[in-house]
């Protein structure tokens, strides 16, 4: 499993600037599949900031909250905690996931209802480490 290698990056890998750089660079419809999923985030935490860290979009709101990203099989919503998974694990069974990472195929995306419940307890987990 490899990364979909968007226009921008070059062998080497440098990152985007930002989010709308990563995106553009990407074939559809992995494309409209993460600006569906980046709207969902920020629908869930509007007064997150949106960044590129570790070469991933990523939202940021007293440290990582979540990010995603595209491979050539599938796209990917990384909660970047395993407590957060675990604790929803139920709720993601019918999708691939990893320790901390949900992978969804972009004709088939993550419910609005399920981001919003994901994405907030992250935010309730990174309240509480503050």
């Amino acid at each position: 499993m490899t990364e979909v290698r968007p226009r921008w990056r070059s062998k080497k890998g440098s990152p985007p600037k930002d989010i709308d750089e990563y995106l553009a660079g990407l074939p559809e419809p992995y494309r409209a599949a993460l600006q569906d999923l980046r709207q969902k985030i920020k629908a869930a935490v509007p007064q997150a900031v949106e960044a590129i860290s570790y070469g991933l979009p990523t939202f940021k709101q007293n440290g990582g909250l979540v990010a995603f990203s595209a491979t050539e099989s599938h796209c990917s919503f990384h909660l970047m905690s395993p407590s957060v998974m675990a604790a929803h694990k139920k709720q993601i069974t019918e999708f691939s996931t990893t320790t901390a990472t949900i992978h969804f195929q972009p004709d088939r995306p993550l419910p609005a209802s399920l981001v919003k419940r994901l994405v907030r307890a992250r935010v309730a987990e990174n309240n509480r480490k503050k």
